[in-house]
């Protein structure tokens, strides 16, 4: 006997399962874009291609929404590798930033272990039929102000007008992001202990 899904407007795990669509495509691009990002950040130092890369990055990440949505082509894959990505170039760009002494380890940590502590809940989600929870605005906010953070932070290690213009307001929104990171993580935790509170494993 299957039950109803724990909460509603959950996401099932279903959907379309096509993997080589225009967006998937932008989406692995942007993939392959995280190691190149640290190589330039830690090799060369080659601060302006590495901008140049999250740059990109940012753009690909808005082409693959919007042709996913005037093509028709939003698929499962799509939706698990855009926040994969997001996640990625945040962890690629804390090493490189704790690696250039630009940002202290502890603040490095705080939002990488946020990140581990949600990937342990993956399971839980999974057998109750749940594929991810939707992102919260909250996430979305976080992410934002962390991979503005980064390139400023990059630029605030000048030493001419323009790093110390950059390098304040790279730090405001490093604060900003890391808060709203770790409240929207919050939230995340307590929606997954309502569905494991709710009941019974949904039968996918």
């Amino acid at each position: 006997m299957t039950s109803q899904p724990a909460a509603p407007g959950l996401p099932v795990a279903s959907g379309r399962h096509e993997i080589l669509t225009i967006p998937n495509i932008l989406s692995f691009v942007r993939l392959l874009g995280v190691p190149l990002f640290l190589w330039l950040l830690l090799g060369p130092h080659a601060d302006g291609w590495a901008l140049a890369v999250l740059m990109l990055s940012g753009i690909t990440d808005w082409a693959d929404g919007v042709l996913a949505r005037k093509l028709n082509q939003m698929s499962r894959l799509g939706a698990l590798l855009d926040p994969i990505a997001d996640r990625l170039y945040i962890l690629a760009a804390l090493v490189g930033l704790v690696l250039r002494s630009v940002i202290p380890w502890w603040l490095a940590a705080l939002v990488i272990g946020r990140d581990l502590v949600l990937l342990t809940t993956v399971p839980v989600l999974r057998r109750r039929g749940l594929l991810a929870l939707p992102v919260h605005y909250l996430g979305k906010a976080a992410t934002f102000n962390l991979l503005y953070a980064f390139p400023l932070l990059l630029l605030g290690i000048r030493d001419d007008t323009l790093g110390d213009v950059t390098k304040p307001i790279g730090w405001a929104f490093t604060i900003w992001g890391t808060g709203l990171y770790l409240w929207a993580g919050g939230l995340y935790l307590w929606q997954v202990h309502r569905i494991v509170s709710a009941g019974p494993v949904v039968q996918p």
